[in-house]
């Protein structure tokens, strides 16, 4: 039978690196903020419970995990003394718990979810503690795992407190750790701050653990799963690698990416097989993409559903609640926000549309728009099957235009159309003869003058 699981996600650092008002854990990757990623991952294991350290000095970490799970999922590590520390400030709202923990880092957003599966897995099979360790590159920074005959951990020595026989350990540790609830908070209340830094070290549970005949076992994951972010120019590279494996994943999924290295995606951005993607495109949050549909270069699109077979840009830009219907087309240069396209609808060049229903096989001309804002509110235009609108077409919502209907060009639409009608909305045309020969003779003589 398995056990209950809990995560306990560290995001208490200062971030002083950032060099940002904004902390940390929030900035984003992908779309989403780092440690929304570790909640996720919490989350998709089967975490029923999760806790967030939060510091004092960033209120805002705290407000967003309310925002997330209300009142009680965060607690907070003042004054910050280490991670142990930073454990220990959770044990109050893991209290009545029985089961087993993770501890996650609200820094560390590519931890992938099957590996925290696999830690507790292996939890459940042996006991113990478990960590999560890789074969770093370059180990400088990192704590090292020194392994037993066995193949269990002895001990996790810090970088900065390890010798130099230690320092050329290339296995290094993650900080993810997995352990039963009560023994990971009776092993950290004897960890002590006798190191280099006068801190409190999770890692320090391992040797504890070991002395009092509790293994510690090791699930070996890969170096860029555990990447952390202290800067803005981690944080770049977090993104450059996020957006790496989003374009493989693409590709080997039936995407055709003419340009991968100009494309970029958002963590929840869906896209069928047999969609082409053209140079520089970029998805925000929330897009989702019907095979066969093609997206012409310079798109800025989010929060989108673009249907089958259609036909985007270039050089469009689709905002939060478009909805495209199969065979759509959409041009260059034309905005849509919050509006519905139905089958083969069409807005071909220089258009905004807001807060409007397009009908099946409608054909919006150059230069249309939907006057949708008063200053105050947003109104809805309804646009039906088969209809026309000439280009340099205002309507003036709330206002629909029926089945099959046509508005003339350079029209300002402000009451209905009936199905089938012509609405023509604009001044006749007055000629005054001579006017621009005089008109020209006096600026040419008065400039002379």
């Amino acid at each position: 039978m398995s056990r209950a699981r809990a995560a306990i996600i560290l995001a208490a650092g200062q971030g002083t690196r950032m060099k940002s008002e904004l902390p940390k854990v929030l900035h984003e990757v992908g779309g989403r903020a780092m440690l929304d990623w570790a909640i996720a991952a919490a989350a998709s294991t089967g975490a029923a419970r999760t806790i967030v350290v939060t510091g004092a000095h960033s209120p805002a970490v705290g407000e967003h995990v309310a925002r997330l799970f209300g009142p009680g999922a965060s607690a907070i590590q003042d004054p910050p003394l280490g991670t142990a520390h930073a454990v220990r400030a959770a044990e109050p709202a893991m209290q009545n718990f029985e089961g087993d923990v993770a501890i996650l880092y609200g820094d560390a957003p590519f931890v992938p979810p099957e590996r925290i599966e696999q830690m507790f897995a292996l939890r459940t099979e042996k006991g113990g503690l478990v960590v999560l360790g890789f074969e770093a590159r370059d180990p400088t920074g990192y704590g090292r795992l020194l392994l037993a005959a066995d193949g269990t951990v002895e001990r996790i020595v810090e970088h900065k407190d390890a010798t130099g026989e230690e320092r050329a350990v290339r296995m290094c540790n993650s900080g993810v750790l997995c352990a039963d609830a009560r023994t990971l908070f009776e092993l950290l209340a004897q960890v002590k701050n006798e190191n280099a830094k006068g801190e409190y070290y999770l890692t320090d549970v391992v040797a504890l653990a070991r002395a009092g005949g509790v293994p510690t076992y090791v699930v070996i994951g890969v170096e860029s799963d555990t990447l952390g972010v202290n800067s803005k120019v981690e944080l770049a590279a977090a993104e450059a690698a996020f957006q790496q494996r989003m374009r493989i994943a693409a590709m080997e999924a039936g995407v055709t990416l003419i340009d991968p290295g100009s494309v970029f995606f958002s963590y929840d951005t869906q896209i069928a097989p047999d969609v082409v993607i053209e140079p520089n495109v970029f998805f925000g949050k929330g897009v989702k993409i019907a095979k066969g549909a093609r997206i012409k270069a310079f798109c800025h699109i989010e929060g989108a559903e673009i249907g089958e077979g259609a036909n985007v840009g270039p050089s469009a830009r689709l905002r939060p609640g478009t909805k495209l219907g199969p065979k759509v087309k959409i041009g260059n240069f034309v905005e849509i926000k919050n509006a519905s396209f139905g089958e083969k609808a069409q807005a071909s060049h220089l258009a905004y549309i807001g807060d409007a229903d397009i009908g099946a096989r409608a054909n919006l001309g150059c230069g249309a728009i939907t006057c949708n804002y008063d200053g105050f509110d947003k109104y809805r235009t309804t646009i039906g099957e088969d209809a026309f609108i000439g280009s340099d077409t205002a309507l003036v919502a709330p206002v629909t235009v029926g089945k099959g209907a046509y508005t003339g060009t350079g029209s300002v639409i402000t009451k209905d159309v009936p199905d089938g009608a012509l609405a023509v909305a604009r001044a006749r045309q007055h000629n005054i003869e001579g006017w621009a020969d005089k008109n020209r003779a006096k600026k040419r003589k008065d400039k002379a003058t």
